[in-house]
């Protein structure tokens, strides 16, 4: 075999090999829906007890931009993470209401009263984002 041949196999090898990693980041992760529906339960299982209904929405969020990471939505923040994939949502407004309360409760200056009317449509908007996803 002559060098020039030998040298075209290894750039070939390498431009191919360097291919398959970029495909391979531009995929998203496969979504373990199991995990998720069991984290969603739990979640769930918090908004029997008032007080703890704060705690479910940051969790919600928390398990949301978990999965938007997964999905390789683009950002630093959830907030980004959600433009980035708007597409995606059904019910992007009712998300970014959800988001926004997460927000207010993560930041704890002040005690936040939520109405059973915005935690009912809250819940339902994490939900509804997660199975837009493919993950519940």
């Amino acid at each position: 075999m002559n060098i020039e041949l030998i040298v075209a196999l290894v750039g070939g090898f390498l431009f191919l090999s360097g291919l398959l990693i970029l495909a391979y980041k531009k995929v998203p992760k496969r979504v373990r829906m199991h995990k998720n529906v069991a984290q969603w339960r739990s979640i769930q299982q918090l908004l029997a007890d008032q007080r703890t209904w704060p705690d479910a929405v940051v969790q919600a969020d928390v398990l949301l931009d978990k999965t938007m990471k997964n999905k390789r939505c683009d950002g630093k923040t959830t907030g980004e993470r959600m433009v980035s994939c708007q597409n995606k949502f059904s019910n992007n407004d009712a998300l970014w209401r959800a988001h926004k309360l997460a927000n207010k409760v993560r930041e704890g200056k002040e005690q936040v009263e939520i109405k059973e009317n915005e935690m009912k449509s809250t819940m339902l908007a994490f939900g509804q984002g997660m199975k837009d996803l493919g993950a519940l």
